[in-house]
């Protein structure tokens, strides 16, 4: 089979597409011929070994695909050979055939196509996890969103809605706060013009943000905590930007505000039965038409570096996604 292959840690540039070895499904697992695999800041921080997970090289990286099952091994109940599903493996997605945890493997509804698969397990349930189990959102309150036009971001804007939250999408440009309000939200700040915590106080009419939803951190991270409002929720989700910020505690002393950590893959590992509850639910929710992942470019293997560098350089919008 084909795959993408990592075998020295460095930039997208020095991945390369390689015949290797089939992988063979062992006890509780599942083979997966991969028609889709989503493209994710793990993948970039993974080949550049500054990820919290190391494997071992050589590797493929990819930690979200969707395929059709070939194979199964012993003892897997649940999912046979033709389903249809999505699947986290953490990486060797960006390959034409993966071997997941037969456990951990969701089958999808025929309504949904591979590619649009490929973008919904790891941004909708980053988002939702925080949304619902770490923020408790409750319907009436105001959602800021950072970050609004990217993955995890849009994914963020959209189920704030369906929560009945009211959603203020944060963006880099006017373009992309333009695609954040077609997607649900109510009101846009672009940030690289306008002054971030002087908007969400005018949108608010001074009282702030209940919860805001951070997979940014840099420079923003300041004075989006300076918007929030007295008991507000502030969910720590990723660093885009580069770098992690240093905030003044006295901030969080003088709001009565909560700084909540929002682990997804830990969260799956520790609680499945709650995260397949979750899985359900964005499901339903899909069934529904009230969630829709936004695939902004599909790439073939051979133009992986290039999708990477997208999605470093955030000229992303939504999500893309490799195609074998």
């Amino acid at each position: 089979m084909r795959a993408v292959l990592c075998r020295r840690f460095g930039p997208p540039e020095t991945l390369a597409v390689e015949d290797v070895p089939s992988p063979v499904p062992g006890p509780g697992q599942v083979l997966v011929a991969v028609r889709a695999c989503g493209v994710n800041f793990p993948d970039v921080l993974m080949i550049e070994d500054k990820y919290q997970f190391k494997p071992p090289l050589p590797f493929s990286p990819g930690g979200e695909v969707a395929g059709i099952v070939e194979q199964v091994g012993a003892g897997v109940t649940g999912v046979g050979a033709g389903d249809h599903v999505i699947g986290t493996p953490g990486w060797g997605g960006f390959a034409e055939e993966v071997v997941l945890d037969a456990k951990s493997t969701v089958i999808v509804p025929a309504t949904m196509d591979f590619v649009t698969a490929a973008a919904f397990l790891f941004t909708y349930g980053t988002s939702h996890h925080a949304l619902k189990d770490r923020a408790d959102l409750r319907p009436g309150e105001s959602l800021l969103v950072l970050g609004a036009a990217g993955g995890v971001g849009l994914a963020a804007v959209e189920l704030g809605r369906a929560m009945g939250a009211r959603v203020i999408a944060a963006a880099s440009s006017a373009e992309k706060v333009a695609l954040c309000l077609e997607r649900g939200a109510e009101a846009g700040i672009d940030y690289a013009r306008e002054d971030l915590k002087d908007r969400v106080r005018a949108l608010t009419g001074g009282r702030g943000a209940d919860v805001i939803y951070d997979p940014v951190g840099g420079d923003f991270a300041e004075p989006a905590l300076r918007s929030i409002a007295w008991k507000g929720r502030y969910l720590v989700v990723g660093f885009a930007a580069g770098t992690i910020p240093r905030v003044p505690l006295n901030l969080v002393l003088l709001k009565g505000c909560q700084i909540v950590g929002v682990f997804w893959g830990a969260f799956t590992a520790r609680e499945p039965e709650r995260h397949a509850a979750n899985v359900a639910e964005l499901l339903r929710w899909y069934a529904e038409g009230k969630v829709r992942p936004h695939v902004s470019a599909t790439y073939p293997f051979e133009r992986v570096a290039e999708a990477l560098n997208d999605l470093v350089q955030r000229r992303v919008r939504g999500k893309v996604v490799l195609v074998p």
